[in-house]
């Protein structure tokens, strides 16, 4: 019975490789063997920013089937191409209604501004500016452009910039939770969320201090495209919201119309037999920036949430992690490749794992004693586990408006037996050992021995994380003490603090990669990423656990199989065996 259910899952596991991953893969696998399609001798390249935003692109050939596939990165390292492209005429960019990411907007409106530097002109189309995240940001991007257009019926509810919190502290009371919580300190504002009712007066200051930061930088941003002043703008915005009308007769945009006519005027000024190209078909035809020349810069990537182990393919959509193994493993490859001179660290995390952050740190260290040096360009947040990687690079560079900073720990519990009680249910544990062995269980809080031994571990990371950061910023530890305390900083506020170096985006990183590693300004330079992309058949093998040559094998068997002049020639060879052994078989077909 065990072989026989075992024999099931096996068919059950071909079907879907053969049926389901195997067209994929063999749909990917063509797409990118194919000859890269012709640009239109006049073309217009329409960016859509309405389906979100990653900062980078992910190595799992099979994440694009949980998003757009569209990321911050990409977008850089596509128009940069593209500004030098004599095809490319026009910039079409469809923005959202909602916001954008506040550090990714920033990079999306300095590419769109070294486009148009480039004497190409940009079309911005909106369907309404909704009060939804940081939507100002996304004015921001819009605002950037040659002419900023808005349909007819659209509004404009760009006047200011909100945040909510969900508190959770007096639905635990009710309910019988405990949130057995230890933070460092008062700003790391965290687990605030499960123990308090609303916000507490740092939790409070911090937050309105970084949302002043970013909504001042983007109005600063805004007031220098649009051509007006800070104070003007700031009280013409507030004063809203207003219909599309209202807003032209303000200048906050320039045309009404639909999108149909924002295209048609976007072919226009790209010339005779203009047509519309895609962003994604452009990138994918003109493939990531190599560059040229000896000497090579390792771009190094790491987007999420930082966590211990080597990770693997993230499935069909999956989310993405910084994995420590991973991470560590391309910096060092970098540092082992002789061509690679400099390495540019991108960062976009929120945190994580003390000890995965130490690795990939230790990592840095390494490559800065091997004489390469490292810049670390900021994305969308480099804070807390984000910050302690970047802290002992040579340069930091952040976006005025990238999250970062939360130089803090924090870790604990939720306590639920009370709460399971109410529903008949009861918890129990059997520990054996020492007091600690069950210092985690669900059932019980900390006993005062464990709460004071969990709390020494609180400490000894957060003392290590205030070292870490004084010794790569150069700072005293009393001072790193001062702006630590776990308070989150934009990285406009982090470089007056000292702990971050320059503001800019990743093109500004590379330029100082090649400063620091003394590669002169007129000499080319090659881009080396790490770590590599996965290829369809490393997927495969992460999925269901063969090795990639047997996923590469069974691919190429199933593609082989589907095509007539295979299928005729093993008709041939079977018609031959069936003869061989005195089987008489009907005339052969020519093959095809």
């Amino acid at each position: 019975m065990k072989q026989f259910f075992l024999t099931v899952l096996g068919v059950f596991t071909g079907l879907v490789l053969f049926l389901v991953v195997v067209p994929i893969v063999l749909i990917s696998a063509a797409a990118a063997s194919s000859s890269k399609p012709a640009t239109p001798a006049n073309a217009v390249l329409e960016l859509d920013l309405r389906e979100g935003l990653t900062d980078q692109a992910p190595t799992d050939p099979f994440a694009i089937f949980g998003g757009s596939g569209l990321s911050t990165m990409k977008i850089v390292d596509t128009l940069a191409q593209a500004e030098k492209d004599d095809h490319i005429k026009v910039l079409l960019v469809r923005l959202p209604e909602g916001g954008v990411t506040p550090a990714a907007a920033d990079e999306v409106r300095q590419a769109i501004r070294r486009f148009r530097t480039a004497g190409k002109p940009v079309i911005a189309h909106s369907q309404g500016f909704s009060p939804v995240g940081t939507v100002i940001s996304s004015y921001m991007v819009g605002a950037a452009a040659s002419e900023l257009w808005m349909q007819n019926t659209a509004s404009f509810q760009v006047s200011g910039l909100a945040s909510e919190e969900m508190f959770l502290g007096r639905a635990f009371d009710k309910y019988g939770v405990r949130a057995d919580f230890e933070q460092r300190y008062e700003y790391k504002n965290a687990v605030n969320q499960f123990t308090q009712s609303n916000f507490t007066e740092p939790h409070r200051e911090a937050m309105t201090a970084w949302m002043t930061s970013i909504y001042d930088a983007a109005l600063a941003s805004i007031a220098n495209d649009r051509k007006t002043a800070v104070p003007a703008l700031q009280t013409t915005i507030e004063a809203g919201p207003y219909t599309a009308q209202q807003a032209l007769s303000l200048k906050l945009i320039d045309k009404i119309g639909q999108a149909e006519e924002a295209e048609a005027e976007a072919k226009r000024r790209a010339g005779n037999n203009a047509d519309i190209l895609e962003f994604d078909d452009y990138a994918s035809s003109q493939g990531e920036r190599t560059g040229s020349g000896s000497d090579a810069i390792a771009i190094v990537g790491g987007e999420g949430a930082i966590v211990t182990g080597r990770g693997g393919s993230s499935g069909f959509g999956g989310g993405s992690s910084i994995h420590s193994d991973v991470t560590a493993k391309a910096i060092y490859d970098a540092i082992e490749d002789k061509d690679v001179k400099a390495i540019v660290f991108r960062v976009s995390s929120p945190g994580g794992s003390p000890e995965a952050s130490e690795q990939i740190l230790a990592a840095v260290r390494a490559a800065r004693k091997a004489g390469k040096p490292v810049v670390v360009s900021m994305g969308d947040y480099a804070a807390s586990g984000g910050y302690w990687i970047s802290s002992q690079a040579d340069w930091i560079v952040a976006q005025p408006t990238t999250i970062t900073g939360s130089i803090g720990v924090f870790g604990g519990k939720f306590v639920i037996a009370d709460a399971l009680a109410r529903f008949g249910v009861d918890v129990r544990g059997i520990s054996v050992g020492g007091q600690y062995a069950d210092a985690y269980s669900s059932s019980e809080p900390f006993t005062a021995a464990q709460r004071a031994a969990f709390s020494a571990s609180m400490d000894k990371t957060y003392e290590e994380f205030v070292t870490r950061v004084s010794t790569g910023r150069r700072l005293p530890v009393a001072r790193v003490r001062e702006i630590a305390r776990g308070r989150v900083w934009t990285g406009a506020q982090a470089k007056t603090l000292g702990l971050v170096d320059q503001l800019g985006g990743v093109t500004e990183a590379i330029s100082k990669a090649r400063e620091l590693a003394r590669i002169p300004t007129d000499r080319s330079v090659r881009y080396k990423r790490f770590p590599e992309a996965e290829s369809p058949w490393e997927a495969l093998s992460s999925a269901f656990g063969v090795s990639s040559e047997a996923a590469h094998a069974l691919v190429a068997i199933g593609g082989v199989m589907a095509d007539p002049q295979a299928q005729a020639l093993l008709q041939r060879v079977d018609a031959e065996r069936m003869r061989s052994s005195g089987a008489v078989v009907l005339a052969d077909q020519p093959l095809p």
